[in-house]
């Protein structure tokens, strides 16, 4: 139900007129009971009682007329409809005037009214006889004042408050209303969809308007509102009978202003922030989604995954965007969104319409798609003349981590160095340029952005996509590589006769194990040398493949070269 504007309904069918006062009786006698032949007798009572009629209130009862010998004269429940009139104010007969002040809403009152206070002696024509006496039962549903304002009870207030309705605002509340004898006649609850309106603008009945101001997100309160501020005299057509109070039990879900922006609320943030997130920034990060009562509506976390995103290029909701400027890796905070700056008025998914949503995050690692490695060296060695080029084999130490500290691998912890050869492929391009230029015992922190390690993709269950990465390197060993396009070199003079003294049976012809058995013997001896950190069968066996041009798997004087006399071959 909208509570706006009254709708309109043709006035009820004029009652008997029995209950008016048209015989020119004298005006009721305040009191309840005071005159001797006036007899009540009170039915029931309710529990509570906050207030009883007294003269000048305005009533809503219901009531069934009879006579001593239990004839039925009228009824209003024959009319589907509760007699509406005020009380002392010689509206009604003087008897029942009497009667019914002091009375409780729902409270069911047995009156006996003598014809002195009743139709007298005259009686209506064909209808009350003459000099008859009257019984009604009676039950009270409503009374007002015209004097009364809204009232307001708060049963619920959370302990924490920071703001309150303010006229503009606009809030989503959940409502039970009744009348007020706790006839229920509509609630949100039951279509499970809160009511959504600005306050203090006219979209409101006036006592509604009024009830809601000043409420916290989580209060609960329960409005009363007199006819006159609700629905008057006409009621809305449908549910809600002209001149009745109406009762709202509301609770209070969410609350914004179309003026506001995001509100950001620093959590953690690390004493050491060396770098902060800009617009072109690609984030990773965790966080709890809810709406402004707490409701919770989604989380990276029961994902376990981070939510990876560019921000400030309209990859994520304009609010989010805007809050995740300026943070911190490790940072947290809360982000409060206000709908305009979210998902607007249709929401998504179990995001309602014009919801405020609340991200509380956790910021794990960010980098620019422009970022290169950073090294950071920790210690050199005095000597620290020979340092890393591509070729070279390496030993070295390293822990493995991601930005927020997480631990993914160490080879301290295996117990044993990684080895490899620079610039041959054997690690992530951010690595392999991280440990260049480096000498034997030297320490260093390379950090790695994504697209110059495991890319977006990541590692799966080891290493996350769009991970920055954190080497601690600690070098341990460097054997000298070989030229650039070499895999052998010689370390003297190359003999003369060399095509001979392979070819040791002097067939003319040098197959692979005398091949073999010829260079091994050179790189023992020292005179040759092979590319450190390759397997040397295989390399020799692809010199050895090189060198058989016909592929007939024996080289002779013909076919056999030096690399300088052929420079397509990385081989003697």
């Amino acid at each position: 139900m909208a509570f706006g504007a009254p709708s309109w309904r043709p006035p009820p069918p004029p009652l008997l007129l029995l209950l008016l006062w048209v015989t020119g009786q004298a005006a009721p006698v305040a009191g309840l009971g005071s005159d001797a032949e006036l007899h009540i007798e009170r039915r029931f009572v309710p529990d509570e009682c906050p207030r009883t009629v007294r003269s000048g209130d305005f009533v809503r009862y219901h009531y069934v007329g009879t006579f001593p010998d239990g004839q039925k004269f009228d009824s209003s429940y024959d009319r589907d409809s509760t007699f509406n009139v005020f009380v002392g104010k010689g509206q009604l007969i003087a008897g029942m005037d009497q009667a019914l002040v002091g009375m409780c809403v729902n409270e069911r009152r047995f009156v006996k009214i003598p014809p002195k206070l009743a139709y007298g002696s005259e009686g209506v024509s064909g209808v009350i006889p003459p000099n008859s006496v009257l019984h009604f039962d009676v039950l009270l549903m409503d009374i007002w004042n015209s004097e009364d304002q809204v009232q307001i009870h708060t049963y619920f207030k959370p302990p924490s408050c920071p703001r309150t309705i303010q006229v503009s605002d606009f809030v989503r509340y959940h409502y039970n209303g009744t009348f007020l004898d706790g006839t229920l006649f509509d609630s949100s609850h039951n279509r499970m969809k809160t009511y959504d309106t600005y306050v203090g603008i006219g979209w409101l009945i006036p006592g509604m308007d009024k009830g809601l101001l000043g409420m916290c997100v989580g209060e609960k309160r329960i409005i009363t509102i007199p006819p006159f501020l609700a629905y008057g005299e006409e009621g809305d057509g449908k549910d809600i009978p002209g001149q009745a109070s109406l009762v709202f039990d509301v609770a209070l879900l969410d609350l914004h202003n179309p003026k506001d922006s995001i509100s950001i609320e620093n959590k953690v943030v690390p004493e050491n922030c060396e770098r902060r997130s800009q617009s072109g920034d690609f984030l990773r990060y965790h966080y709890n989604g809810t709406l402004l009562d707490g409701t919770f509506f989604d989380s990276s976390y029961s994902r376990n995954r981070t939510f990876d995103t560019y921000i400030g290029q309209g990859y994520v909701i304009p609010g989010m965007d805007e809050g995740l400027l300026g943070v911190c890796i490790g940072e947290k905070r809360r982000i409060v969104v206000p709908p305009h700056l979210g998902y607007g008025e249709e929401g998504r998914g179990n995001i309602p319409g014009s919801a405020v949503l609340v991200f509380d995050i956790h910021v794990i690692d960010f980098h620019n798609p422009s970022d290169s490695i950073s090294i950071t060296s920790h210690y050199k060695p005095p000597d620290c003349s020979v340092l890393s080029k591509k070729g070279d084999y390496l030993k070295y130490h390293y822990n493995a981590s991601l930005l927020d500290g997480t631990l993914l691998d160490s080879t301290w912890n295996l117990g044993k160095t990684y080895n490899i050869v620079l610039g041959s492929g054997q690690v992530v391009l951010g690595m392999d340029m991280g440990l260049r230029e480096m000498c034997v015992g030297e320490k260093r922190t390379v950090i790695i952005p994504p697209h110059l390690g495991y890319g977006e993709a990541g590692v799966d269950g080891e290493v996350p996509g769009s991970a920055v990465l954190v080497f601690d390197v600690e070098l341990l060993e460097l054997v000298a590589g070989l030229p650039e396009g070499y895999m052998f070199i010689w370390n003297g003079e190359v003999s003369p006769n060399l095509f001979e003294e392979i070819d040791k049976d002097g067939n003319g012809e040098v197959v692979l194990e005398e091949f073999s058995e010829y260079i091994h013997a050179q790189v023992a001896s020292g005179k040759g040398k092979l590319a450190p950190g390759f397997d040397a069968d295989m390399i020799v066996k692809n010199m050895f493949t090189n060198q058989d041009r016909n592929g007939d798997g024996k080289v002779t004087a013909e076919e056999f070269k030096l690399k300088d006399q052929e420079a397509k071959h990385d081989e003697l």
